[in-house]
């Protein structure tokens, strides 16, 4: 054991020790039926750290056939909503007892922060459990005065609607947030009383497994929660193809993202899609330089850029361009970049050499088409699959760099002259998850708002998230919201009933 990990918390050592890790199926750990696992990485070693099932359709027929009969079980189909709501605290409480355990690993298995990652990714997700909490008290249907034109006049109704859980949940989280995403999905699903199949990313496993023992610690019943692991062209296909799936639930790239829509549409199964982003960021000419450096180098290189909504394009007028471009590149190379378990280091390694060798190609994409590279533009000479954050700025964001999603550190800077041609250069694109505007002037903001297309439009701020705020995206960015009243109305069918009195 190395210095840096003997520091770790005893919980964190101690869940890394097994290294033969298992999936949580119908309240019991096990492996794959075939016995086949995948390896775990850790990305700033390259160090292979143990292993997790790999499940295939067996196994995910067991997972789905053990949530489908939860539901019907009077320990979990007929507990009140009151008692949801006090399991989803407990719940939470047990997240925040171990919140520096869900972090190590999140760092150690995905790269990012141990320190951003307990405040960020940890404590979004138990104060998403206590919100959803309680609106597990609160689902309610109304009544309704019908007319019946074809009946007589004397004749009597009472009409009203009802709200009821969908059913089954098969949810499928990416490896960029492991532990936040899986938050997002099973806090709605359970307050609206589903049951769930969660199936996460085969890079970022560890943190789902360590939640599903807090979720048997917390009481919740056998087959309610249950967590597969393993790839996505197995493990995931059987499970959104899956018959008895009532909904997906799924966030990662619009390509998959498309794939899976199809699936559901064959079995009518209700969705939910968070899907890719390109989002841009506009930068007015009254705004001050430092302050459009300071947050546009936070909006592209938190979580190593790779965030879906990421400010990995911005428009900037061209009367301080230069200013804001120089200082970015001034904060950029001042990056430390190391181990999510090291205090000093302010950006990790990228999750694999896959996603390493994916957002190099497109760093020599972007010097083929001509656009000026400003710092970074490299992989950093050490072992991890590091990047150095770069800076790209280009008169043309047609280029494929300005358009298509990375997902790493790479930031393109585009000058403008005129707002109204910045906005409509920010909005061509297939995405519309995100936005932002950086100005003191609030009459022209809330001018641009409206025209801006995107799901989440931010003022002088990017990726500020709150659990009472819809998260999702217009066009190829997603169908439906994460977070919000509007998350768990997707986990919710409505019955009209009308009865002759």
């Amino acid at each position: 054991m190395t210095q840096r990990t003997s520091n770790l918390d005893s919980k964190t050592q101690a869940f890394l020790a097994r290294q033969t890790h298992r999936m949580l199926i119908g309240g019991d750990w096990v492996d794959a039926l075939d016995d086949k696992r995948i390896q775990v990485e850790n990305p700033a070693e390259e160090t292979i750290i143990g292993s997790i099932p790999s499940a295939h359709s067996d196994d995910v027929h067991k997972a789905v056939s053990c949530a489908k009969n939860a539901l019907s079980q009077d320990d979990w189909g007929r507990m009140r909503p009151s008692a949801r709501q006090n399991m989803l605290l407990k719940l939470a409480d047990l997240i925040e007892r171990d919140a520096r355990t869900i972090a190590e690993l999140e760092a150690i298995d995905n790269g990012k922060s141990a320190a951003v990652a307990q405040a960020v990714d940890v404590g979004l997700g138990l104060e998403f459990f206590r919100y959803m909490a309680g609106w597990a008290t609160k689902i309610e249907g109304s009544t309704l005065d019908v007319s019946m034109p074809f009946l007589p006049p004397e004749a009597e109704f009472s009409a009203y609607t009802r709200r009821e859980p969908v059913g089954v949940v098969a949810a499928i989280i990416p490896w960029n947030f492991p532990f936040l995403m899986a938050c997002w999905k099973l806090a709605p699903a359970l307050a609206a009383g589903c049951t769930i199949v969660l199936k996460p990313a085969e890079q970022t496993s560890l943190s789902a497994l360590y939640l599903g023992e807090l979720i048997g610690e917390a009481g919740f019943p056998d087959g309610v929660v249950n967590i597969v692991t393993g790839d996505g062209q197995t493990t995931g296909s059987a499970l959104v193809s899956h018959p008895d799936v009532n909904k997906i639930s799924f966030t990662g790239s619009t390509e998959v993202g498309q794939i899976i829509g199809r699936a559901a549409m064959d079995n009518m199964a209700r969705v939910t899609l968070e899907l890719g982003g390109k989002s841009p960021m506009i930068v007015l000419a009254d705004c001050d330089p430092e302050k459009a450096a300071q947050g546009t180098a936070a909006a592209i290189f938190f979580n190593q850029g790779q965030t879906c909504s990421a400010g990995s394009r911005v428009y900037i007028h061209r009367s301080i361009f230069d200013t804001v471009v120089d200082r970015l590149a001034e904060l950029a190379e001042a990056i430390p970049l190391g181990s999510g378990l090291d205090p000093d280091a302010q950006m990790g390694p990228l999750v694999s050499q896959i996603q390493l060798d994916r957002v190099c190609s497109y760093i020599e994409k972007g010097r083929q088409e001509g656009a000026r590279l400003v710092t970074g533009g490299e992989r950093a000479d050490r072992k991890g699959y590091y990047v150095k954050p770069t800076i790209f700025v280009s008169e043309d964001d047609s280029i494929v760099i300005a358009k298509e999603e990375i997902f790493g550190p790479v930031l393109v800077a585009i000058p403008f002259d005129n707002v109204d041609d910045a906005v409509d250069r920010a909005n061509d694109s297939r995405y519309g998850l995100a936005a932002s505007i950086w100005s003191n002037d609030l009459s022209q903001v809330q001018t641009l708002i409206p025209k801006l297309k995107a799901g989440t439009v931010w003022v002088n701020g990017h990726n500020m998230l709150d659990a009472n705020m819809p998260f999702g995206g217009y066009k190829l960015s997603g169908v439906g919201r994460d977070m919000g009243k509007q998350s768990l109305d997707s986990y919710l069918e409505t019955k009209a009933v009308v009865m002759a009195l």
